[in-house]
């Protein structure tokens, strides 16, 4: 193919870019587009599973039943949304062995947010409210994504997290309607969450390689710092309600922008942690690894019964 028929390929892919029409796997598509689409969406899988660890380790102990089975839910939720993820990413010509290997490796990221520890009951509530909903700030984005398979698979994605972010509200407004002791635990929660919930949009535009390309390409509707903004003027109201105080001394409601100013995220430590060196990344990555590998004899046994049902049919249509 010619320098000019690529060109001109290209000036026809991002014409149907801008009249909002989605680029089905099957289009032509440019070979970055491709890319970074996998980037984008792998990423994002292998945070929903990754996801799941710091609260599996609360299940057990969570106050009462209904609590144990509402935890139980959000968190096969969660590795629901990675296998729909997982299976996008494959439409755009990678395997989801590859995908995994990648995140084995270390070479694939995750959400930032899921090194730090989840040392108490609150966390539960906090993870909820407030790591679910800076997804959500995001996910609802997704769904107008380019990208046909992703924007389809966002639609569910957002129902359920949506769901998660309720519950989590749920827990900490009972805490915070509790003992002293209960809603201090949920203000102690906030303090350690706060920060890195805002480190989840990513680092700011303007040290962002990706995000120009990706809001032309309508991979994202719109940039890490117009979510982040967003997810503040949204939360710094429910916290109000709650009677918990957002830990930013900065944080002050500008009548001008109508918008709520607020402090400099530390991103000395959001590079840290991206870069594989906070507080619970080898941990993480470690447990996914064993799990995936412990996990080996369930996946061959469901191979073996796909093939066994496989060949049943045959005999019976013969």
């Amino acid at each position: 193919m010619s320098e000019q028929e690529v060109k001109n390929l290209e000036q026809m892919f991002q014409a149907r870019i801008d009249n909002d029409e989605k680029i089905e796997p099957k289009d032509w598509m440019p070979e970055k587009y491709r890319k970074t689409h996998i980037r984008q969406i792998s990423q994002h899988a292998h945070s929903e599973v990754v996801g799941m660890l710091p609260e599996g380790n609360w299940i057990t102990r969570a106050p009462s039943l209904r609590r144990k089975v509402a935890l139980l839910a959000k968190i096969q939720d969660e590795g629901g949304h990675g296998l729909y993820l997982y299976s996008a990413a494959e439409t755009l010509g990678i395997s989801r062995d590859e995908l995994i290997a990648q995140l084995h490796s270390g070479e694939a990221k995750y959400s930032s947010i899921f090194n730090y520890p989840a040392v108490t009951w609150a966390d539960m509530g906090t993870i909820g409210w407030l790591v679910d909903g800076a997804a959500i700030m995001n996910q609802v984005a997704l769904m107008g994504t380019s990208y046909g398979p992703y924007s389809r698979a966002m639609v569910r994605i957002c129902k359920e997290e949506s769901f998660h972010q309720r519950q989590g509200y749920e827990i900490l407004l009972t805490l915070c309607n509790g003992t002293p002791e209960q809603k201090a635990m949920a203000q102690d929660s906030i303090n350690r969450w706060w920060w890195p919930s805002l480190m989840m949009f990513g680092p700011r535009d303007a040290d962002s390689p990706n995000t120009e390309q990706s809001v032309k390409w309508k991979l994202k509707r719109k940039t890490n710092d117009e979510l982040r903004q967003a997810f503040v003027d949204q939360t710094v109201p429910q916290a109000n309600i709650l009677g918990l105080t957002i830990p930013d001394p900065k944080l002050k409601w500008n009548e001008e922008r109508k918008h709520y100013d607020f402090g400099e995220i530390d991103w000395e430590e959001f590079w840290q942690v991206v870069k594989g060196h906070g507080p619970c990344n080898k941990q993480r990555l470690s447990d996914r690894i064993n799990a995936h590998e412990k996990g080996q004899w369930v996946r061959d046994a469901a191979m073996a019964y796909a093939e066994k049902q496989a060949n049943k049919e045959e005999k019976q249509a013969i």
